[in-house]
């Protein structure tokens, strides 16, 4: 889900409720302590130089448990984040506290927020997983080197 479609979902709700894909809730007094845009530039294992910026929204679970977040709010949060950080619409990535900081993709079920596992991939593939196959050199055409020529 790009900042764009939260946009138009958020004024739709009564409540901002996420949940992980596993069916787990994220506690109903959490926050979003931050909203920002992350550039990361890097080298894949090809060699390739690539780019990626995504929407990056952080929970929190907070012990403030007289206060959930509103749609409003958050929409307005997010308002704030673009006029004053300049933000792009991008793919919204979440932050959320579990044994580690996990990262999540965002998706929408129609009533509530999924948080999507993410997995790492090889962006390269065609670099450094396309395995050469094994071939005999007795049965190259034109070789310079054949078997028992003293070559090899």
């Amino acid at each position: 889900m790009d900042l764009t479609k939260i946009k138009e979902i958020l004024p739709t709700l009564e409540n901002v409720e996420f949940q992980l894909e596993d069916g787990t809730w994220v506690p109903e007094h959490f926050h979003v302590t931050e909203v920002g845009q992350i550039t990361k530039n890097f080298i894949d294992c090809g060699g390739v130089i690539r780019s990626e910026k995504v929407v990056n929204f952080q929970l929190w679970n907070a012990d403030d448990y007289e206060h959930r977040l509103k749609p409003g709010k958050l929409l307005n949060i997010i308002k704030l984040s673009e006029e004053k950080l300049g933000l792009e619409n991008a793919a919204i990535e979440v932050e959320y506290q579990s044994t580690t900081i996990g990262k999540y993709d965002l998706d929408f079920n129609g009533k509530n927020f999924i948080l999507r596992n993410k997995n790492t991939a090889c962006l390269a593939q065609d670099a450094c997983l396309n395995v050469k196959p094994k071939i005999k050199l007795s049965e190259l055409q034109n070789s310079c080197c054949t078997p028992n020529s003293g070559c090899c």
